[in-house]
């Protein structure tokens, strides 16, 4: 892995954190992602199921783990299965976990290698009463291909259909809401790198050059920052393209006198950032691009504020769209009356603010959780508002990812520029 060393401690406290909500004679099984094939003998590039890395930290394919506290015999309470390397696999595809490797890097003391799982299974299944399955729970989620864990989880239940089947997903969404010291310390080092790819572009972006250029600078350097690129696809949207809002063509030249939109963020040990800044293309806003964005800015500082301990999602978007009306107004792009006599359930700020200001982050950019649940410290939330005119050609977006904490909030990405002023100064000086 690109990445440092991760203490196993963070995975052994997730497991034990995971342990503690089952039932007994509870077992449950993580099955790692599939590698994806593209055509011919292409595949895409791996990455790892986000619970299985979450419970183990285990980056490998073709692993699964195994947690079955009530074990009769204690070395099969945590059993991580690994893909055993050969000559063959070491000449091809490089070095794999060897059984000590995975120890350190787990505290999973019962390493076995793949092949011995279904010889192992039975015993197991013949103890446990309750087996927890996993699956993409994610409420957002639109799963077409079958998954490793689909493909195990159809194969068990017609093995053993008279065990009581059981969903692991919403444990994890539960534990993996609240991140831990090290988690934090992993998505500092992902908002870090981001900062970095900001502060490059400031002195890059100039009329003339390609969207496509903006994102290989990007990718530079995240790249040589041990990150092992974007946690999502780069959004890098100039004039009018900055009005859709999941843009990744990338294709166009930047024009003097276009706002560009950028929505980028590094991954950093499967950990995201998530960025969105909003630049002059030519250095300097004009007075109606600065208005709009100022207008953005006291909506984003005004939400930073209600991201606390003890609030709820859907008052927070309430409370937004409130001060967003007021922001729309004085930018003459709403109308105090209509606002006043409008239709609650259809708010016609949506008009200009058509999506959501905050979604958890953490080992997913849109990361698991409940969305009902009340704030609570350890939460990672993106604040995000926006204003989009298509009828003008311009959009802007400006986004920071939000720790909560028993004293308030902190802002991760507090280091990175978002006045217009400190814009503006920081292109000018590296021109």
């Amino acid at each position: 892995m690109r990445y440092g060393s991760i203490s196993p401690d963070l995975f052994i406290q997730n497991r034990r954190r995971f342990t503690q909500q089952l039932p007994p004679a509870s077992l449950a099984i993580f099955q790692s992602n599939d590698i994806m094939p593209t055509n011919a003998d292409g595949t895409m590039a791996f990455r790892q199921n986000s619970d299985l890395f979450y419970l183990s930290g285990v980056d490998q394919e073709e692993s699964i783990l195994v947690i079955f506290p009530d074990a009769a015999l204690p070395q099969y309470r945590e059993i991580l299965f690994l893909k055993e390397t050969s000559e063959h696999i070491l000449v091809w595809e490089g070095y794999k976990l060897t059984k000590e490797q995975a120890r350190e890097q787990t505290g999973v003391r019962t390493i076995m290698w793949l092949e011995s799982f279904k010889t192992v299974l039975p015993a197991l299944m013949n103890e446990a009463e309750n087996v927890y399955l996993n699956s993409n729970e994610h409420i957002r989620a639109v799963v077409e291909v079958e998954t490793r864990d689909a493909r195990f989880g159809k194969w068990l239940r017609e093995a053993y259909p008279l065990h009581q089947y059981r969903r692991a997903a919403p444990i994890l969404h539960h534990l993996r809401a609240i991140k831990s010291d090290e988690e934090i310390r992993l998505m500092r080092r992902a908002c870090d790198i981001t900062d970095k790819a900001f502060r490059r572009l400031l002195g890059f972006v100039k009329p003339g050059v390609m969207e496509y250029e903006i994102e290989a600078e990007i990718s530079h350097e995240f790249l040589r920052n041990a990150s092992r690129g974007p946690a999502y696809g780069s959004i890098i949207a100039s004039g009018a393209n900055a009005c859709i809002l999941h843009y990744v063509s990338n294709d166009r030249e930047c024009k003097d006198g276009d706002v560009l939109l950028m929505d980028f963020g590094a991954e950093y040990a499967n950990y995201a950032a998530d960025l969105s800044r909003s630049i002059p293309v030519n250095g300097k806003f004009t007075k109606r691009q600065r208005d709009v964005y100022e207008a953005v800015l006291r909506v984003m500082k005004f939400a930073t504020g209600k991201l606390i301990a003890g609030n709820q999602i859907e008052e927070y978007h309430a409370a937004v769209g409130s001060f967003m009306e007021q922001e729309l107004i004085k930018l003459d792009l709403l109308n105090e009356s209509d606002v006043r006599n409008q239709d609650p359930a259809a708010p016609l700020y949506k008009k200009y603010f058509m999506h959501g200001t905050s979604h958890y982050l953490g080992l997913d950019v849109h990361d698991v959780g409940a969305k009902y649940r009340v704030f609570e410290p350890g939460m990672v939330y993106t604040c995000e508002p926006g204003i989009y005119i298509r009828e003008e050609g311009l959009g802007v977006r400006l986004e920071n990812d939000i720790l909560i904490t028993n004293s308030g909030n902190e802002d991760l990405m507090k280091n990175i520029p978002l006045e217009v002023d400190d814009i503006e100064r920081l292109m000018q000086a590296n021109r």
